[in-house]
């Protein structure tokens, strides 16, 4: 759930990378192989396999600390090289094979990408994972509106249904809109430009460059794989083996301040920007630093001693909130400053158009006119949208209120009415910031579904609500990015559609099968555990927010609740006021609220990717820039991958052989 930032000015993104990275020369406008010719059997293969990859990293990610970077780019990288690899591999056998053409590695990242998405949105570490019981435990038993009878399990067959139901509604909210917003509007969408970017810089700087980005992502990520298998054989029991050695020392362990030895949050960190894992330290310093050990000195006068740290009405319900009133303040502030620039903007660009000045007051240049003709030569009828968006909002209306009783069918067909225009804001708003802010949307509908059901079906309807809204918002996003990348580097959009299609029903079964197998192998959502699933616990409470109001806060908590949530409104408005010499010294209130229920370990890690990348980039910044994609996708796919072994041997109950752990003198 880290929030991209995004690195260019709004109003300077026409540059040569954009125009396909060699200033207009390239010689792709020649012959550009119609859409049907782009989707190609060895594509689709390729993409399924990355995407399901990459499905269990995303997992591994969620679940531990809810913190998912933007592997865009990595996936296009690790489509060039899976793709270029095989033709070498067939060219060398004496095959003759197609050549590899950046439209099909667009196809390729945007069916990944698609794919993995679902693993990283659907829930399954957030508003879903928050229905079960032990989720339920942990917000307290006694918590007023926190009611036994608000409890779904997981499971395979209505987790995989409400995906198929939802996510599918938001691929067809706004193609009405693709020319508007990409031709028209001319917004930025710089994830999907730097992807663009990317690729177009792949297919035009030689074998040279792949020879040396599949040699380094090969090298890391058998490093990070075989390391992840050493370190399993000294994890015999909890709280031991690598995962917790006391690097700065026993009592800097017991604050949750050590390194871990995790080679996929060091990759993690390395694609990540030096802000994000800042904040991520300043988080984990402000909580389990100062905080934590300050609350706990007033034990037996804020709360009662007798508590265990893990009730609500202890420590942990403190941690909770606090973390809650960062995410909330955070929030708005973005929801509201996104809401009056995406309103300002389109007033603005409508005018221009009634009084005939265009959006520039200069002819485009040829290139760009060239990219505007190809990405309009293919049409998505107006028809499939609308009948695609009704036929599935409909099943959407009859599915989910047999899965979730408690959200009634009419909130489901209030939500469908009013998603094309939330859909539109969240899309418009990620096309000028690169902020996507569908988590935003989401909580809205949960605090508002909370507060308006009756009190015994209000916390299911609110989650539910949530990831509903949030699906088919965050969904139509991600569409319009890809069709920015389709049209800088002259991918069909039908293509990129049909890829979108493929990519999300694939998602919809691997998801649930990722989730299920650190489900039934791990222990999931236990606060002292590897698999914490932090953000389980923050939307249940948010819900109990919505049901209860504050008389669910612990003493004195609403009074900090109040501080945390105006610091990271100022924070904001220092970063929008200060300009650029002071706002970009300041943190990511969303991000540092992660720390305060994970700990301080994994901010670490990901802060050691962010040092090897600065002096990398020092020492040699060209170098730098070519391999920090191959090095950290090798770091994060090596370990990541240890995940599946490492899931059959649990189930198979075949435990590691040895602890190793350290205790006092």
């Amino acid at each position: 759930m880290a929030t991209e930032i995004a690195k260019d000015p709004i109003d300077a993104h026409r540059t040569a990378a954009e125009r396909g990275g060699d200033s207009g020369r390239n010689p792709r406008w020649k012959r550009v192989e119609p859409w049907t010719r782009q989707l190609t059997i060895r594509g689709v293969t390729a993409s399924i396999i990355i995407g399901s990859v990459y499905s269990v990293i995303a997992m591994k990610l969620n679940l531990t600390t809810g913190l998912v970077p933007n592997l865009n780019v990595s996936a296009a990288l690790l489509a060039f090289i899976f793709v270029r690899t095989w033709t070498k591999t067939l060219q060398k056998a004496g095959f003759v094979t197609k050549p590899f053409t950046r439209q099909e590695n667009t196809m390729i990242q945007t069916c990944a990408v698609a794919c993995y998405s679902i693993s990283v949105g659907g829930g399954f570490a957030s508003y879903l994972l928050g229905m079960n019981r032990k989720t339920y435990e942990l917000s307290g038993v006694n918590t007023e509106g926190n009611s036994s009878y608000s409890v779904k399990e997981p499971g395979l067959g209505w987790m995989t249904g409400f995906l198929f139901v939802v996510c599918f509604v938001g691929l067809f909210v706004l193609i009405p809109l693709r020319k508007v917003m990409i031709v028209d509007l001319q917004l930025t969408y710089p994830s999907g430009l730097a992807t663009a970017v990317l690729i177009n810089g792949f297919h035009t700087q030689g074998d040279e460059m792949a020879k040396k980005q599949v040699k380094g992502f090969m090298k890391y990520f058998s490093f990070s794989f075989l390391w992840a298998l050493f370190k399993w054989f000294f994890s015999g029991k909890d709280k031991c083996g690598f995962s917790e050695f006391p690097t700065f020392g026993l009592k800097a362990w017991k604050q949750t301040f050590f390194f871990d030895f995790d080679a996929t949050f060091v990759g993690a960190g390395m694609i990540c920007s030096h802000l994000v894992n800042l904040s991520l330290l300043l988080g984990a310093v402000l909580s389990y630093g100062l905080m934590w050990p300050l609350l706990d000195r007033v034990k037996g006068r804020w709360y009662p001693e007798s508590l265990v740290e893990s009730d609500m009405k202890s420590l942990y319900g403190y941690k909770v909130f606090l973390s809650v009133a960062l995410i909330l303040g955070d929030g708005l502030y973005n929801f509201i400053k996104i809401l009056i620039s995406t309103i300002a903007s389109v007033h603005h660009r409508v005018k221009k158009a009634k009084t005939g000045t265009g959006l520039d007051d200069k002819e485009k240049p040829a290139t760009e006119e060239k990219q505007d003709e190809m990405f309009l030569r293919e049409t998505i009828p107006l028809w499939l949208g609308l009948v695609g968006y009704l036929a599935f909002a409909t099943i959407s209306t009859v599915a989910i209120p047999q899965m979730f009783p408690q959200l009634k069918w009419y909130f489901v067909i209030t939500a469908y009415i009013l998603a094309p225009s939330l859909a539109f804001c969240n899309a418009y708003g990620a096309g000028l910031t690169d902020i996507n802010m569908a988590y935003n949307y989401g909580k809205v509908a949960l605090f508002i579904l909370a507060a308006i059901s009756p009190k015994h079906d209000a916390l299911i309807a609110g989650l539910a609500g949530c990831g509903l809204i949030k699906s088919v918002v965050s969904v139509a996003c991600i569409l319009m990015q890809d069709f920015k990348t389709a049209h800088l580097t002259s991918t069909s959009p039908r293509a990129m559609f049909v890829s979108q299609l493929i990519g999300t029903a694939v998602g919809c079964v691997t998801a649930p099968l990722s989730f299920f197998l650190f489900y039934k192998a791990f222990d999931v959502g236990n606060p002292d555990g590897e698999f914490k699933a932090p953000y389980a616990l923050i939307y249940r409470n948010m819900a109990i927010l919505g049901v209860e109001g504050v008389s669910a806060l612990p003493k004195h908590c609403l009074q900090i609740c109040y501080g945390f949530f105006g610091f990271a409104i100022g924070v904001n408005l220092v970063k929008d006021v200060g300009g650029g010499r002071v706002g970009k010294w300041m943190p990511l209130p969303m991000v540092m609220a992660v720390p305060f229920l994970v700990g301080g370990y994994f901010a670490i890690d990901m802060c050691l990717g962010s040092l090897i990348v600065f002096v990398w980039g020092k020492l040699n910044r060209e170098k730098a820039e070519m391999m920090v994609p191959a090095v950290a996708s090798g770091l994060i796919c090596g370990e990541g991958l240890w995940t599946l072994p490492a899931a059959v041997l649990a189930l198979a109950k075949i435990n590691p052989p040895i602890c190793m752990n350290f205790v006092p003198s």
